[in-house]
């Protein structure tokens, strides 16, 4: 028998024919990663837009955050992009889904910067997909602009240079409800209880707490109860239990979780019998929250970083109505949305001032040199190059008929009654 007649022959050839056609998509289709330098001069030369790239939850328990912060960044740069956009370049945003987990960011951030060769990356929502892309940003040496995230790990002292933050931190958000429940509240430390999600997103907020509540006097963190959650699940049960086995129950309990989770933990915990004070940092989202809670639901805080986005009363607040009124299709106003919308509107401000093209570099140069100014956000910003967080307030919210309005902390007594 021949070897060209036999199945060995053939298999031979086949795998030879499945190795030049493999060898030849590569060759098509593999592109060459350029340096930093290299990517900035192509886009001088070759594009007439200024392209950023957010990766996002889309989809899974935190998609709402997603949605809502793309919202506000797509809405300003349109009405900029209307304008004329930065001197002549219009501006344009890529979203990638990675469902709030940070083995799905990874591969995102890699891409929209080499392949997509955007100019930053804004508004990315989360701890643990923040954190895993602070490597990358640095090392790619491409700005990481407004994260919605209030960690710890985004604020360095001295700053990362390619990590930008506007909003407050998770420790700033804590550290108020802690003040308001101890000084205006007359709570003991030990009163106090966390609900978190096990993850860096939840240590960020539960540490911030912790180290205030030892400023009044907490000896151990032991001593008060810390219930957990996995992200990305709805499994809270566990938690509760934690709660309930306390003795006596806690008056009022912070909360560092994904609105669906947390929703579910605060009206399983109401129909135990906990009649505590649940106090939410603004990540949760306060939209999403509300439904998932109901009208019925009482006694309910979350801490905010933007102003009330219905207090027309705030300049900033009165042109993210009329942009959402032109381009929001119709989606109703939010918390998120407005973050995102403020986040845009200090970039726009700052590439109005870059002489020539915005590139990797020099936005980052424009944003530091803002120092003090104004947005129409009701009170002052600053940058420079030591600070790299625009904002320091806090604002509180309760939920008054399915729906987060502005809160007095000098109230919050009257919360704390069943």
């Amino acid at each position: 028998m021949s070897l060209q007649g036999s199945g060995a022959f053939k298999d031979i050839l086949s795998a030879k024919s499945f190795l030049i056609s493999f060898c030849c998509l590569i060759a098509v289709t593999a592109k060459p990663v350029l340096s930093q330098e290299a990517s900035n001069t192509i886009k001088q030369k070759t594009s007439n837009e200024l392209v950023f790239g957010m990766s996002t939850a889309l989809s899974g328990p935190a998609a709402e955050l997603g949605k809502n912060m793309r919202l506000g960044v797509q809405i300003r740069l349109e009405r900029e992009n209307e304008a004329g956009g930065i001197d002549g370049h219009k501006i344009r945003l890529i979203v990638w889904d990675d469902g709030y987990e940070p083995e799905r960011t990874i591969p995102n951030m890699r891409d929209l910067i080499n392949l997509e060769e955007v100019l930053a990356i804004i508004g990315n929502v989360g701890t643990p997909t923040a954190i895993s892309a602070i490597p990358i940003v640095n090392e790619e040496k491409t700005l990481f602009f407004a994260p919605y995230t209030g960690a710890g790990v985004l604020r360095k002292n001295p700053p990362d240079r390619y990590v930008i933050n506007y909003r407050a931190s998770y420790a700033e958000e804590t550290s108020t409800m802690v003040d308001a429940l101890i000084r205006n509240g007359d709570l003991k430390p030990e009163e106090i209880a966390f609900f978190t999600q096990r993850d860096s997103y939840g240590d960020a907020g539960y540490i911030g707490g912790i180290n205030a509540l030892k400023k009044y006097g907490l000896k151990s963190e032991t001593d008060i109860v810390h219930s957990r959650y996995e992200r990305n699940t709805l499994v809270v049960e566990s938690a509760l239990a934690d709660i309930l086995l306390a003795d006596p129950l806690p008056k009022a309990i912070i909360i560092v979780g994904a609105y669906a989770p947390s929703a579910k933990f605060m009206k399983l915990a109401r129909n135990a019998g906990v009649d505590a004070l649940f106090l939410n940092v603004s990540f949760v989202g306060s939209a999403p929250l509300a439904k998932e809670l109901g009208n019925n639901m009482k006694r309910v805080i979350v801490t905010q970083v933007v102003p009330y986005p219905e207090d027309l009363s705030v300049p900033i607040v009165r042109s993210y109505h009329d942009d959402m009124k032109l381009y929001g299709g119709g989606q109703e106003v939010s918390f998120g949305s407005l973050e995102g919308y403020i986040a845009m509107e200090i970039l726009i401000k700052a590439m109005h001032n870059i002489e020539g093209q915005p590139n990797r570099e020099n936005i980052i140069d424009a944003i530091e040199n803002l120092g003090e100014f104004e947005i129409g956000i009701g009170r002052k910003l600053y940058y420079d190059r030591e600070s790299h967080q625009a904002s320091h307030k806090v604002w509180s919210t309760t939920l008054r008929q399915g729906k987060f309005v502005p809160f007095d902390w000098t109230n919050i007594p009257s919360l704390l009654v069943p």
